[in-house]
């Protein structure tokens, strides 16, 4: 009699089944082949095998079932950031994927682009720009001094310093740089007014253009401007003569003197309105 008492405990202990995925949901999208993708939007480490889902473009795990069939899906995700509240699933979760590229041959096509992509460096030296070289203070003086000017500065200098002195032939530092100036200024000078006539009459042409194009947009808006000066003046003159009007006859009387400050408004209107008709 204990023989199958103990037979049937055996029998009812819960057995360790093998884990598998229980879940039979498919995506209606078509399965996803690994081929079909780039190297780099993979990754078949056995530690994480994941892709980037061409839905929502987002790295998404590969969940392989421990089955005789084998069957690989996407896990589930949305794509709105974790921790969001009532997050949509992307249509990509439950999708079939065929793993139809080996480890060896995914790191093959991973070297492979990395080489490609060196040999696409360039490796040409950019050589910095030369610096432009100062102008003396010469040069930058040289426009803005007529030749009057300079001679007149040198004329000053020699006659208040000892070594620069008609009689003799020498200059100072300063005396020096001063006889050069007026030089320079004074072989320059008809090149200068030319050029200073030159800047003359563009600035000149560049204000008439300015003041052509005032005028030619005034001409555009006169004729509406001229219409609703009238309309306003019209309707000042309309409220100026109904006041003097009273709606009622016994209501309020303006005096003589408001009466006559009234009508000198209204012929002062009565001429502007007149101009601006005309």
């Amino acid at each position: 009699m204990t023989t199958p008492t103990r037979e049937r405990e055996i029998e009812t202990v819960s057995r360790q089944r093998k884990r598998r995925t229980r879940s039979r949901t498919l995506s209606t999208l078509p399965p996803l082949v690994i081929s079909s993708l780039q190297p780099h939007e993979y990754d078949l480490d056995p530690a994480c095998i994941s892709l980037i889902c061409p839905t929502c473009r987002t790295w998404v795990p590969i969940r392989v079932a421990q089955t005789e069939r084998a069957t690989a899906k996407l896990v589930p995700h949305h794509t709105e950031p974790a921790g969001t509240e009532d997050p949509v699933r992307c249509l990509g979760t439950y999708r079939l994927v065929v793993i139809d590229v080996t480890i060896a041959r995914w790191s093959q096509l991973l070297e492979e682009g990395v080489a490609e992509t060196n040999g696409r460096r360039s490796n040409r030296v950019t050589r910095k720009p030369k610096t432009a070289v100062a102008p003396a203070v010469m040069q930058i003086m040289a426009p803005l001094l007529d030749a009057t000017v300079t001679r007149r500065a040198y004329e000053a200098h020699t006659q208040g310093c000892a070594a620069c002195a008609p009689p003799k032939n020498t200059h100072c530092v300063d005396g020096e740089r001063l006889a050069y100036l007026a030089t320079h200024t004074k072989r320059h000078e008809p090149a200068r007014t030319a050029i200073l006539a030159q800047r003359d009459e563009l600035t000149e042409r560049f204000e008439r253009s300015r003041w052509y194009e005032r005028a030619l947009g005034w001409t555009k808006t006169a004729d509406d401007v001229r219409l609703s000066d009238i309309q306003r003046t019209d309707d000042v003159l309309a409220a100026l003569l109904q006041s003097l009007t009273p709606k009622k006859a016994d209501g309020p009387q303006l005096t003589d003197w408001e009466s006559a400050d009234l009508m000198s408004v209204i012929r002062l209107l009565a001429t502007q309105l007149e101009q601006i008709r005309r």
